[in-house]
């Protein structure tokens, strides 16, 4: 299934699968439907190569509330599920991995830390350079929708929003006013590779990011436990109730993004590893896993079309989207933004950026 707008195409709308998650907190989801949430909805432009637009000499990273590393020691952990709740998103089998020592990002990228490298590089996003980006109707000013005739077939409420980009996640009449510590969004694969070289870090691979994630336990759906919210309490954000995508009831406390210092921190010292914004990992986009074997610092396929993200978002819903989990992932072109997507950085363990060198570990 392919949409053309503006010269572009967008294409890679692999049919999803609706969970029926009506049980208790930790109800296992039994995926029966085919529909589609929009959440990998690509660009792909057929006529171009993206030009690189920064060097990566530029290390200029600045100490701020928001870029601070912890280091996370390896070791062996099961990947993945058996018990998959979107089989075609190749979340099975389960399977034995081992990552060795690391550095992640407490926090997802924030706007603030973005503008930082912004104003150092002079950088131009692909939201900015392709002139759209993706933004679900829920959130557009009936002056932005007046100008949008196009939209996703399997997700039509999943709109090419022309304008929209990190500094205007709403279109060209939204901005950041307030939103400095909220997670940068409209930013492609490409972009944040461009910010971590930047920053003297890198993308996370997938298997780091799951490692992360799930906080040195086995067995989990979320880095807390397998209830959402024990005892009551929120640990991450999400379209918690109201019928998606025309209502949010936002019980959280956030309808859209909130502040990436937002909700208590993992076992691991991370927030919002769930919840928020998908989040880019190095990894190339593969179904196929194999479980008969011990992985040591997968790196997934040394090629391909799409590219791994992590950890759903705010627009994520326990019965549609149930991609909040740690062993749930999805996927985009390079190139393609969103409303919802941003990303947070990885270290080697011996290749710490300089300003982190106050960390006692």
């Amino acid at each position: 299934m392919k949409i053309s707008f503006a010269g572009f195409i967008l294409c890679g709308l692999m049919m999803m699968t609706k969970a029926s998650c009506d049980g208790g907190d930790d109800a296992t989801c039994d995926a029966s439907s085919s529909t589609s949430c929009g959440c990998n909805a690509n660009r792909v432009d057929v006529n171009r190569v993206a030009s690189k637009r920064v060097s990566t000499q530029h290390h200029g990273a600045s100490e701020s509330a928001t870029n601070g590393m912890v280091f996370i020691e390896g070791g062996v952990f099961t990947m993945g599920t058996d018990v998959p709740v979107f089989v075609a998103d190749g979340e099975a089998p389960a399977r034995r991995v081992k990552v060795h020592d690391f550095y992640m990002d407490v926090h997802e990228v924030s706007n603030a830390d973005f503008r930082r490298f912004i104003d150092d590089t002079n950088y131009e996003t692909e939201a900015e350079s392709f002139g759209n980006s993706f933004v679900a109707e829920y959130y557009l000013s009936d002056d932005v929708k007046a100008d949008i005739d196009q939209a996703v077939e399997a997700a039509p409420w999943w709109l090419p929003v022309k304008g929209a980009d990190w500094r205007h996640p709403e279109g060209a009449d939204s901005n950041l006013e307030g939103r400095d510590d909220h997670p940068v969004v409209h930013v492609s694969w490409n972009d944040a590779v461009a910010f971590c070289a930047w920053a003297g870090k890198r993308l996370p691979t997938e298997a780091e990011w799951e490692f992360a994630c799930r906080s040195g336990k086995e067995d989990r759906l979320f880095p807390w436990g397998n209830k959402w919210t024990p005892r009551g309490a929120f640990y991450a954000n999400i379209w918690d109730s109201g019928e998606f995508p025309v209502e949010n009831g936002a019980l959280d406390g956030f309808a859209a993004t909130c502040p990436v210092t937002s909700f208590p921190a993992s076992d691991f010292g991370l927030k919002n590893m769930v919840g928020n914004v998908w989040e880019w990992t190095a990894d190339w986009w593969t179904i196929r896993h194999n479980a008969l074997v011990l992985h040591e610092d997968p790196k997934g396929p040394e090629e391909g079309k799409d590219k791994v993200k992590k950890g759903g978002s705010f627009m994520c819903t326990k019965g549609y989207c149930y991609r909040y989990r740690c062993a749930a992932r999805s996927q985009n072109t390079p190139d393609s933004s969103a409303h919802n997507l941003g990303f947070r950085c990885a270290a080697d363990k011996d290749k710490r950026p300089s300003y982190l060198s106050h960390i006692e570990l």
